[in-house]
C-alpha cells in the first residue's frame, strides 16, 4: 500500500509540474529569452512532435507488459514509465497547440536533428530505438520472465534512443522550459536504464546491444 501511495503521490506531482511548465510557456510567448514563437521546422517543434509519437509506443509497452506479467516489480516500473511519459506527451502536444503549429509533418521524423534519412520506418521503427510492430506483437504473445526481460530489452532500447533526441533538444531547442524538460528526460532514463540492466540481471539476461 506504501509503494502505491507513493506512486499516487508522485504522478499527482508531475501533473502539477506539466500545469506550472505549460503555464510558463504561454506566459513567456513559447521562450525564456523571449524569442520568436518557434516555426513549423524549429528543433523545437520537431523535438515535440517527435518525442510525442515516440513518447507513445513507450507507453503501449508499458501496458502491454503491465498484463503479462504478475511481478510487482516490473509492474510498478511499467506504471511509472507509462504515467511519466503519458504525461510528457501531453505537455509536448500541448505546447504544439500553444505555438499554433501542427502535430505532424510532411518532414521524415529526426528531420530537426539533421538526422532524418537514419530511421527506414520499417516495420514500424519511426525513429532510433523504436520497437517494430513484429516486436510488439512477439511481447504481446509472452507472459511471466520470458514478458518482463522483452520488456526491460526492448524499453532499453527505447531510452537509449529517446536520450539521443532529448540532448538533441538540450543542444538545438531554444525554448528554455523545453529544454529543461528534455534535460529532465536524459536524466530520469538514464537511471532506468541502470535500474532495467540490474532487473534484467537478476533474470539471467542483459540488454541487446
Amino acid at each position: 500500500m506504501r509503494s502505491a501511495a507513493l506512486i499516487a503521490g508522485a504522478a499527482a506531482t508531475a501533473l502539477v509540474a506539466a500545469g506550472a511548465i505549460t503555464y510558463a510557456v504561454a506566459e513567456d510567448g513559447g521562450s525564456s529569452t523571449n524569442s520568436p514563437t518557434p516555426t513549423a521546422d524549429s528543433a523545437d517543434a520537431g523535438f515535440a512532435r517527435d518525442m510525442a509519437v515516440h513518447h507513445q509506443q513507450a507507453v503501449e509497452m508499458s501496458y502491454i507488459v503491465r498484463d503479462r506479467t504478475k511481478n510487482v516489480e516490473v509492474r510498478r516500473l511499467a506504471y511509472d514509465i507509462a504515467q511519466t511519459q503519458a504525461n510528457q506527451r501531453g505537455m509536448l502536444l500541448g505546447w504544439l497547440d500553444l505555438w499554433n503549429l501542427p502535430k505532424v509533418s510532411a518532414d521524415p521524423p529526426m528531420t530537426w536533428m539533421g538526422m532524418g534519412d537514419m530511421a527506414s520506418g520499417k516495420d514500424g521503427a519511426l525513429m532510433p530505438g523504436m520497437a517494430t510492430n513484429t516486436e510488439l506483437k512477439k511481447l504481446n504473445t509472452l507472459s511471466g520472465k520470458p514478458a518482463e526481460v522483452f520488456f526491460l530489452q526492448l524499453m532499453t532500447d527505447h531510452h537509449k534512443g529517446g536520450i539521443h533526441m532529448a540532448e538533441g533538444c538540450v543542444e538545438k531547442c531554444r525554448v528554455g522550459v523545453e529544454k529543461r524538460l528534455a534535460q529532465g528526460m536524459v536524466d530520469a532514463q538514464q537511471s532506468e536504464i541502470q535500474l532495467m540492466a540490474d532487473m534484467l540481471k537478476e533474470r539471467g539476461a542483459k540488454a541487446r546491444s
